[in-house]
């Protein structure tokens, strides 16, 4: 009997629908620039691309109220958080002029979508990130560049999703935002006061070393939204790695006295899997790449750059012979990753890419390989480390997962983002967006495991 009503729950929940109960638009309670203040963006900024990013959080059944009155509470503690972050309450338009974008500081607010969905949440697909979350937990409205969207399961679970217009800033400067409503909805003073200057500037007279020209590329946004799908970039992923998987990477890839970092062990030991997904009649190299924060690199000091909002991002790239990554040992190629991206950890990388801008200006920027210029697939591996997970609580506990998604459906290059999973063991949450072929690699792999219920003890 029990085999019977087991295929009925099966049955009951197999159509995952999504019912969109109501929008609203959350303003900045004290606005704080002069009405319709203008901020420029900065060099860097024009090298986000404008895709949209999104952060999305998943959380057991609140233990105290309603989803009315939790959503209620929510919208309360945004328009306090969007006091000081009052560039994600405007808008970013195309300045006519200056043909770049610029963010409108008018309180133009933020939107909050609250929805329903008709499956409990240990029977969503957590690992198949295609079928579970476009157009159902994530939807983006392009109108407002921050967005959040509420969405209660029936079994009374939670996601939100952050969804965030890469203009306004990178990883850094979400995290920021994110973490300060979570310290105004617990009532604690914030710890970040957000820096919103904008203050990059380029040199006079600017200056830049011609490998520049090499890696990045004026584009146009109807280029970024045309870009070419190299070998079906399109496979959205979601798994789980042991921290015993990645400490053991890191013993393998740190010898003779030098200790490697887990992101460089954990980019080494991908890059093997990758190499054998390749048509290696066609390509006879392989390439990765390592999104990096110039915040620490460019400051001086730590401190000084910490709570600047906006993008202060570049990225490494390392190339080597399918042949010698084959044949290579773990510490072999991590030290090949560790070089690639020493190159771009340092002050004058940055100078540089803002001069390099600078010269290129008015327009938007990218890196050819994100743009689907390079020839063969490129992997680009970023760390989310920092990125708050476990203490992103907005008044209702810690949530069972945090991971990082993109809605765009063209994309040059794959990417995986690792970050700490929601148990704060040490383990990882790694979100990727594939090709079929390293997909099917990651399958027999014993060290990626796809995201499951179970992974979050539901």
């Amino acid at each position: 009997m029990s085999h019977i009503l087991n295929e009925v729950a099966a049955t009951k929940y197999e159509k995952f629908e999504v019912k969109f109960i109501k929008k609203s638009v959350v303003k900045a309670l004290n606005h704080f620039p002069k009405p319709f203040s203008v901020i420029n963006l900065s060099n860097l900024d024009l090298l986000s691309g404008r895709f949209p990013v999104t952060y999305l959080y998943f959380y057991k059944k609140p233990k105290l109220g309603n989803f009315k009155s939790f959503v209620n509470t929510l919208k309360t503690s945004l328009a306090q958080t969007l006091n000081h972050y009052y560039p994600f309450s405007g808008q970013i338009v195309q300045n006519h002029k200056t043909n770049e974008p610029e963010i409108i500081c008018d309180n133009n607010g933020s939107l909050l979508i609250e929805a329903q969905v008709n499956i409990p949440l240990k029977n969503l697909d957590f690992y198949n990130l295609n079928e579970t979350l476009e157009e159902k937990i994530v939807s983006v409205q392009p109108n407002f560049p921050s967005q959040i969207q509420v969405t209660e399961f029936i079994c009374g679970g939670i996601s939100i999703a952050f969804t965030f217009d890469h203009a306004l800033g990178d990883a850094t400067s979400f995290g920021k935002f994110i973490s300060s409503w979570c310290e105004i909805s617990q009532n604690k003073p914030i710890s970040c006061i957000p820096n919103h200057t904008r203050n990059l500037r380029a040199r006079s007279p600017p200056k830049y070393q011609p490998n520049l020209d090499q890696i990045f590329i004026k584009c146009t946004i109807e280029e970024i939204q045309n870009m070419k799908m190299n070998n079906n970039i399109s496979l959205k992923r979601l798994y789980h790695i042991d921290a015993s998987s990645i400490n053991m990477l890191q013993r393998l890839a740190s010898v003779n006295g030098t200790k490697r970092t887990k992101i460089e062990a954990f980019s080494a030991y991908v890059w093997k899997i990758m190499i054998n997904t390749i048509d290696q009649s066609k390509y006879k190299k392989c390439k990765m790449g390592w999104l990096v924060d110039g915040r620490e690199r460019m400051s001086g000091s730590e401190k000084s750059m910490s709570n600047y909002i906006g993008n202060v991002l570049s990225l490494a790239f390392g190339s080597a012979k399918i042949q010698e990554l084959k044949e290579g040992s773990l510490s072999n190629i991590s030290e090949i990753v560790h070089d690639a991206i020493s190159k771009v950890s340092n002050e004058e990388h940055f100078l540089d890419l803002i001069d390099w801008i600078e010269f290129h200006r008015p327009g938007l920027m990218l890196a050819k390989a994100v743009l689907g210029q390079d020839d063969g697939p490129v992997l680009v591996v970023s760390s989310g480390q920092r990125f708050p997970v476990s203490e992103v609580d907005l008044g209702f506990g810690s949530p069972l997962l945090g991971t990082v998604y993109t809605s765009i459906e063209r994309v040059g290059v794959g990417y995986m983002n690792q970050r700490k999973s929601g148990k704060a063991d040490g383990s990882w949450t790694v979100s990727a967006i594939l090709w079929p072929e390293l997909v099917d690699a990651l399958k027999n792999d014993p060290i990626f495991q796809p995201m499951t219920a179970s992974h979050l003890q539901l």
